[in-house]
């Protein structure tokens, strides 16, 4: 008996130890701005109009639903009461009664007008994705976010927003900690503030959702189907959502997080991103095929070199012709390559150290098969970035 009184008090530890510690990391939770908080019984805290609206509506129709369940409830407990059987209440015996018809018919149809013409209002606030500032598509992945920005300013710029290592490196430990947890990503999506943001999506693989509940917006990602949606928010900072509908195993490491900023700042971000991608697009080790190289150096001759060797390659009066030139035919790749990074004839053919190894690559690989050129000769970028040295 000694024993299991041990045992039972054990338990009771353990448990009260659970409770204490289960407590204890309730507390270390705060409130994330832009995303949920603890014990949150409200909507988001809105930060656009929209979002505003509906947690008007919200609020609006909570109020006709309370005042009916009073109403009805109120009447039905009243007559119950004022009508029992031990006051000697007699029940009444009729069958018609046309001001009651009309009154049933009447009150709710006036409610419903009430709630209708509001919603109504709001709903199709929310599908008006006119006049956008700048469109965004959101495309879903298994288990993932992609965007690219179609029109506006930032126009070209594209990426993954994946769930941050570290975030997965938690959960797989089960030590969840901060008040972000499971909603960092590596690449937020960034957007001015004060501007219409229009969000295309659409999805690889299954149906995702995209969804933002300060900015009150919630659309379904289809594959094979493009859907819209818009947001203008009026508060910089940082704002969270998920993906809404179950994608799979992994829909729980499938986070948004949007990034709020001044117009200013924004455009500085847009300029960084650019170079960041321009960075990777040229990077001296990917390896091009004939036909992409080709048309990546047919922009840069165009940009730099037709001014003077001539759309054609024919040349013009002391300028050399591209066109069937020895240098351009020579199966040695690297002389054209020295003439570009060196210059020749005492600086009347200019150095083009400035270009990057792809760019010379490319305007090299699309002389050697352009007009009469017909070399096939393909050079790469790497062998660009090793002539440098």
């Amino acid at each position: 008996m000694g024993r299991m009184q041990r045992l039972g008090q054990q338990i009771r530890l353990t448990v009260a130890a659970g409770s204490a510690f289960v407590a204890q990391a309730a507390l270390a939770v705060g409130d994330l701005p832009g995303g949920p908080a603890v014990n949150q019984i409200n909507l988001h805290p809105p930060v656009t109009r929209i979002a505003a609206d509906q947690m008007w509506l919200h609020n609006f129709m909570l109020i006709i639903c309370l005042a009916i369940f009073v109403a009805v409830f109120g009447v039905m407990f009243y007559s119950i009461f004022k009508h029992r059987k031990s006051k000697g209440a007699v029940a009444a015996n009729f069958h018609e009664s046309v001001k009651v018809e009309i009154a049933w018919t009447i009150v709710p149809f006036i409610i419903v007008i009430l709630m209708a013409l509001p919603a109504t209002k709001v709903v199709v606030a929310m599908k008006d994705t006119t006049n956008a500032d700048l469109t965004i598509k959101a495309t879903g992945y298994q288990w993932k976010w992609g965007y690219d920005y179609i029109k506006g300013e930032g126009e070209g710029i594209g990426f993954l927003a994946t769930l941050d290592p570290a975030q997965r490196e938690m959960s797989d430990a089960g030590k969840p900690a901060g008040d972000d947890y499971l909603l960092k990503v590596d690449n937020p999506l960034v957007v001015p503030v004060n501007k219409k943001v229009r969000i295309i999506t659409t999805a690889n693989d299954v149906i995702h959702a995209w969804m933002v509940p300060a900015f009150g917006v919630k659309q379904d990602a289809i594959p094979g189907f493009v859907r819209d949606t818009w947001f203008k928010a009026e508060k910089t900072g940082d704002f969270y959502g998920q993906c809404a509908e179950l994608c799979g195993k992994e829909h729980a490491y499938m986070p948004i997080h949007v990034k709020v900023v001044s117009a200013a700042d924004y455009s500085v971000w847009v300029e960084g991103k650019k170079k960041e991608l321009a960075a990777k697009a040229d990077d001296p080790s990917k390896v091009w095929d004939q036909a992409a190289l080709v048309a990546r150096g047919e922009k840069v001759y165009a940009a730099n070199c037709a001014v003077c060797h001539k759309a054609d390659g024919k040349g013009a009066g002391p300028i050399k012709a591209l066109d069937g030139s020895p240098v351009v035919l020579n199966e040695d790749k690297l002389k054209q390559v020295t003439v570009l990074l060196n210059g020749q004839n005492n600086g009347a053919m200019p150095a083009w150290k400035q270009l990057s190894d792809t760019e010379i690559a490319a305007v090299i690989t699309y002389t050697k098969n352009s007009w009469s050129n017909k070399t096939g000769q393909v050079l790469q970028p790497a062998e660009v970035l090793a002539a440098r040295k």
